[in-house]
């Protein structure tokens, strides 16, 4: 804030009048600052509302780490590292909270969960909403819900970590030599391979890209616009969903999820891919039929699978079912979990805190509940 906008013209006018009488300017210079500077604080006092705010689910405790946090200085900021999915016990401690910090979807908004929080005026998503916050229940809850912008670069790079990594058997390897054993297996090479993108988005057209640098070919299935845009860029578009599925060497879902996408990859579907293929998602767990998956890959097609979805989140049990599997690279959902994507996402969210706090609320999601 410029000093300057906190002190008034006539004020200083009157100052320098004093100064031109006075015998002692020193001392009308002091009164001039100490004016200015009261000024200054009363403006500050008015525009920059302290706020209590708790960010959730903070599994790694590493967002008092990013630089971006100390946007947030001045306010109250609890953080809490383990999730509760019990409304009663996270209403207790979000009893005081104000403005809610959601990483992702990690925490369910239910209406039970914001019938427990009278005090809860703003939700800082960082991210896009998702299905695990109903926007018209907020509304009705008078809760503004503030959106953020994530980058697509880490999740893309995961994606295709776990391609590689799936392919070349490489956990299994690193696995077995840790054990005392010396190349006990044979994975693939990425090149010749057809890479099957489900979706050509942000995330989809990325991947595409590293795929092509790798000597693969892309076939792409999804909405017309997705199979139009991957031929204007030099790609092959599926015909239909069965020759995607029947053809691809890799599957890699890259869908938002929507009710519409929910289940829409089938057990068929997974049953008609050639038994050395793989099926990768680093989207959303929904989007597969729920036990399809494992049914698949104990089957015997597709021949490996590299997840970092779940249906429910965080896994902590190490006998789920998925990671008992030889042919399947799990990961703790790091799609997004990266350092410069953190601060991308974190930023935007806590400048969302602070521009409702001084009463200039940005990227909101509901407005209307402002209007009141």
């Amino acid at each position: 804030m410029e000093e300057s906008n906190c002190f008034h013209e006539k004020e200083w006018m009157k100052c320098q009048n004093m100064m031109m009488k006075c015998r002692i300017p020193i001392l009308c210079c002091k009164l001039m600052l100490e004016m200015r500077t009261d000024r200054v604080k009363e403006r500050c006092k008015l525009s920059h509302r302290k706020m209590q705010i708790t960010i959730l689910d903070d599994y790694q405790d590493a967002v008092r780490q990013l630089d971006c946090f100390k946007i947030l200085d001045g306010h109250d900021v609890q953080i809490l590292k383990q999730s509760y999915a019990d409304p009663a016990l996270l209403a207790e401690k979000l009893k005081n909270t104000e403005a809610l910090v959601l990483i992702r979807e990690r925490t369910k908004i239910s209406a039970d969960l914001l019938s427990r929080l009278p005090n809860l005026q703003l939700i800082s998503q960082t991210g896009k909403i998702s299905n695990h916050l109903d926007l018209a229940t907020c509304s009705a809850y008078k809760v503004a819900v503030a959106e953020s912008m994530g980058s697509p670069v880490a999740p893309a790079e995961l994606t295709w970590l776990l391609i590689m990594n799936g392919l070349r058997k490489l956990p299994q390897a690193i696995a077995a030599m840790k054990a005392g054993q010396w190349q006990s297996n044979i994975g693939q090479s990425v090149a010749g391979k057809t890479i099957g993108i489900w979706s050509y988005g942000k995330i989809g057209c990325r991947v595409a890209q590293y795929a092509k640098a790798f000597g693969a070919q892309v076939i792409v299935w999804g909405s017309e616009n997705s199979r139009e845009e991957a031929v204007k860029d030099g790609f092959l578009a599926a015909s239909s969903k069965s020759d995607f599925f029947h053809f691809a060497d890799v599957v890699t879902l890259h869908l938002r999820l929507v009710p519409e996408t929910r289940a829409i990859v089938k057990l068929e579907d997974l049953r008609s891919m050639k038994s050395s293929a793989l099926f990768v998602n680093t989207s959303r767990a929904e989007l597969v039929e729920q036990g399809a998956l494992l049914d698949a890959l104990t089957s015997g097609t597709p021949g490996a699978a590299a997840v970092d979805v779940y249906e429910s989140e965080p896994i902590t049990d190490a006998n789920y079912p998925l990671l008992q599997l030889p042919n399947v690279i799990c990961t703790p959902h790091l799609g997004y979990v990266e350092e410069n994507g953190y601060e991308q996402l974190f930023k935007l969210a806590f400048e969302n805190i602070v521009a409702f706090a001084q009463g200039t609320p940005q990227h909101i999601a509901n407005p209307e509940v402002l209007k009141d």
